[in-house]
């Protein structure tokens, strides 16, 4: 079913299903638990907060609203720093492994015990950011090189947080799907391991691998919440969907037995899983996208990711960019008594969404929302570009923290 509100377009899934055969082979218990085991041990890990946000939830005649904040994830602002940085390391033991018949840890690449062979190895991915950065983050840690490809799109500031990783960054003339195809183009000629978070025919052990680093937020959540208290609904954005599908594969294998809808949010001139749902297979948008939330451009969903989506989501809606920046606005100058929260442009989207469909109601009955709705949002990302944040807000996001640090001191 399809419903179109104010720009906002709705696509109501009935071919759900309630098991997990579609995507157990990439997302089975094991790989996740690998995972989080691995994560959990490198230098200054920790849970991201779980907030409650009570006030916004009475605000919006909600029984909870629960927001995931990943705008701190090991100093790299992002929920993409355990993706692509933890396939760096996969790969890595791996080519180790190979040269030397040894089964090494993380810590044996940190140490730089292996440098010999890893400084010969060149990881490369294309990025608008926080996946590039979170690679360069990756390669810094464990004694490899590392390319970069931006698009023409990319801020300077972005591009520069990835070059202070000692990361090579080549700025393409192109939009982010074809950097995508020059990297991969490029990596092949030079031999370089590419560390894509979108797959492709013949391309998908590495995306497995960035997509089962980004569920250990998902296990944080669940540790983090009763197990009395999932949640009815869960909001989560996407650009080629790897995010999402994370998120939704991870929370399924947690609450298998709960009835939660996932609804898959994207920027209305980059919905390519909004334009697949509708048709019913992997479907590009028609325009080239952009959006002011510049870490869901793409035009093009991941195959792998779509695997998931496809039957496991109950709602893809779409959202306009203005509603973009009044919600960035609103976590960081929070009017019911929450705490203050530094969200950047992509970050905010699946609030937005939330907000939208509460004051339309078709939209808020089509989703099932109500005063029993217990909703999730995940907060992916944070001030990556500070100085957009900054134009986007009207304010920096240190004078942000200083207005945490105090409702933490009251």
């Amino acid at each position: 079913m399809k419903i179109v509100e104010n720009q906002a377009q709705l696509f109501i899934n009935h071919n759900l299903q309630p098991g997990l055969t579609e995507f157990s082979e990439n997302f089975s218990p094991d790989d996740l638990t690998a995972a989080q085991n691995e994560i959990s041990l490198w230098p200054a890990y920790q849970f991201t907060p779980l907030i409650r946000l009570q006030g916004l939830a009475q605000a919006y005649s909600l029984s909870a609203l629960l927001y995931k904040d990943e705008s701190a994830r090991f100093g790299l602002k992002s929920i993409k720093a355990i993706g692509g940085a933890y396939a760096v390391c996969r790969l890595l033991q791996k080519r180790v492994a190979d040269a030397t018949g040894k089964q090494i840890s993380s810590e044996d690449l940190r140490q730089g015990t292996y440098r010999d062979i890893t400084q010969k190895i060149t990881v490369t991915a294309a990025t608008e950011g926080n996946h590039g950065r979170s690679v360069a983050w990756g390669a810094a840690m464990f004694h490899c090189r590392c390319v970069i490809y931006v698009p023409k799109t990319c801020m300077p500031e972005r591009e520069q947080a990835i070059a202070s990783y000692g990361a090579v960054t080549i700025e393409t003339r192109l939009g982010y799907d074809d950097t995508v195809r020059q990297c991969a183009q490029e990596a092949r000629r030079n031999g370089w391991m590419i560390v894509s978070d979108t797959s492709w025919e013949g391309y998908s052990e590495i995306p497995s691998l960035i997509m089962q680093g980004y569920t250990v937020t998902t296990a944080e959540t669940v540790r983090q919440l009763a197990p009395a208290e999932p949640p009815t609904h869960v909001f989560v954005q996407a650009g080629v969907g790897g995010v999402a599908a994370a998120i939704v594969a991870g929370l399924r294998q947690s609450w298998r037995h709960s009835h939660v809808r996932f609804i898959v949010v994207e920027p209305e001139s980059a919905a390519c899983l909004y334009a697949s749902a509708i048709s019913g297979q992997l479907t590009p948008t028609k325009d080239v996208p952009h959006t002011i939330m510049t870490g869901l451009v793409s035009s093009e969903a991941s195959p792998l990711a779509w695997g998931v989506l496809k039957e496991s989501v109950y709602g893809f809606l779409t959202i306009p960019d203005s509603l973009t920046q009044d919600c960035m606005k609103l976590l960081a100058n929070p009017p019911y008594g929450d705490v203050p929260i530094i969200a950047g442009e992509s970050g905010v989207a699946g609030l937005a969404a939330l907000r939208f469909a509460l004051q339309n109601g078709e939209l808020r009955a089509q989703l099932g929302l109500n005063h029993s709705s217990r909703v999730l949002l995940f907060g992916t990302e944070g001030d990556t570009a500070p100085e957009y944040y900054c134009q986007l807000t009207g304010e920096s996001a240190d004078a942000v923290r200083a207005r945490i640090n105090q409702y933490h001191q009251r």
